[in-house]
């Protein structure tokens, strides 16, 4: 079977990696890919998101499977163009139909779906221009802090939470009538604060089973002991020391098994993986939010964590099989470590050459590209996120040790990257 893989960074990497072990994988295409995955197969110039570009790799690669690695073409209706093209009718497909991935292009949408089906998540209001001075008088007498979150996709960077009630206003302001983050403000939810520790569980499922994947935890801030600005992920580990049994019994049977229940119940076209972001309030779960893909770089340590075979589940998946399915987890530890560019999040340079790429990782390690590019045979930076390590080993510190290790072999311009990845366990 041919297998295309649509993303550029190290979610998509670790995917190639990955589905490459897969007995079922024959080619292996990715759309754009990156220097990384082109050690895995076949990179295509073209874009996730030009959706005739993909059709045409389709039927000219003979492809039998697609993923689609982040969220923009699944919410702008991707799935769907491909499954309404009488030539495709054999295309097996991971990713949900446009309606379905409304669960993480619209927060409305999503508060909407969870409060249908009872699922635990903050008390929340939605606001417009139509009822911003309603909103205003809402969150000047809001418990604080209070959280404000763009309805729509806004590139992670959409959710602030604000300490008192003058900020509040005038970032709702911003956000509704200024378009502080474009189109994506135009509707605004106001979320109740909830005060725990945050995790991130997976799933993979055809819209009425599912498989329950390692979890993650992902560190968001730039710097040590999760301080400073917020970044798209420097670095996760799994498991997740708090998430026990008895948690994660909870987390089935009050958001899981009723998301899944909701997706049959609604006859969205959900074929692929469900993202939940929880946080741990009080020994409980709550949902912050869902994604209709999986995360970035909780991907990095939880793919070298699945024991079996992807490709032959993705498959079960994309054909409505997956009852019965396992993907067995191994016991090592992961961590994964996200070396980025200076400057990052803010302004950063491109286009430094990386050196030590051709050394041996450290045992257990492996090495994924997140923004990188091939310039006349040299690989040099391309993004804010440049590289990470992943390494599986018997405990959390000793993985932490093996990709700080990988780490130190590598150097670019301005390089820089977290060394306490997991330090609250």
């Amino acid at each position: 079977m041919n297998i295309l893989i649509l993303g550029s960074g190290g979610r998509e990497h670790a995917f190639a990696w990955k589905l490459r072990q897969s007995p079922l994988c024959e080619e292996l295409f990715i759309a754009p890919g990156n220097p990384g995955t082109a050690q895995c197969g076949s990179n295509l110039p073209f874009a996730a998101t030009d959706f005739d570009a993909v059709r045409a790799a389709v039927l000219q690669r003979g492809i039998g499977l697609l993923v689609i690695g982040p969220e923009e073409p699944l919410v702008k209706g991707l799935v769907d163009f491909l499954k309404e093209d009488p030539a495709l009718q054999g295309l097996a497909i991971i990713g949900p139909a446009r309606e379905a991935a409304q669960l993480e292009g619209s927060k409305a949408y999503a508060k909407a779906f969870m409060a249908r089906h009872r699922i635990p998540t903050a008390s929340y209001r939605e606001f417009t221009i139509d009822n911003l001075d309603e909103g205003l008088a809402y969150v000047r007498q809001h418990p604080l802090p209070v959280v404000l979150k763009a309805d729509g996709l806004a590139a992670g960077k959409g959710v602030l939470i604000c300490q008192t009630h003058d900020e509040a206003a005038t970032e709702l302001e911003a956000m509704i009538r200024a378009a502080k983050f474009g189109a994506a403000s135009a509707r605004v939810v106001v979320e109740q604060f909830l005060d725990g520790i945050e995790l991130s569980v997976f799933i993979l499922t055809d819209g009425k089973d599912y498989v329950l994947l390692p979890e993650a935890k992902d560190y968001k801030r730039i710097g040590e002991g999760d301080s400073g600005l917020n970044t798209g992920g420097m670095g996760a580990i799994s498991p997740v020391p708090f998430a026990d049994a008895a948690f994660m019994e909870q987390v089935r049977t009050r958001i899981i098994e009723p998301t899944v229940r909701g997706f049959e119940a609604e006859g969205l076209d959900y074929k692929g993986f469900v993202f939940f972001g929880l946080i741990k309030v009080g020994g409980e779960p709550y949902v912050i939010e869902y994604n209709c893909r999986m995360g970035d770089p909780e991907t990095e340590a939880v793919l070298p964590r699945i024991a079996g075979d992807l490709g032959a589940a993705l498959l079960a998946t994309a054909q409505g099989r997956l009852k019965g399915v396992q993907l067995p987890a191994d016991p090592h530890h992961a961590a994964t470590i996200m070396a980025v560019s200076g400057g990052y999040p803010g302004d950063y340079g491109k286009g430094f050459a990386i050196e030590g790429l051709a050394l041996r990782p450290a045992e257990g390690s492996y090495l994924f590209h997140a923004g990188t590019a091939d310039k006349s045979g040299h690989i040099v930076t391309a993004g804010g996120r440049v590289l990470c390590a992943t390494t599986l080993a018997p405990t959390l510190a000793e993985a932490v040790a093996g990709s700080k290790k990988t780490l130190e072999g590598i150097s670019f311009e301005g390089m820089y990257y977290r060394k306490d990845i997991g330090y609250e366990f």
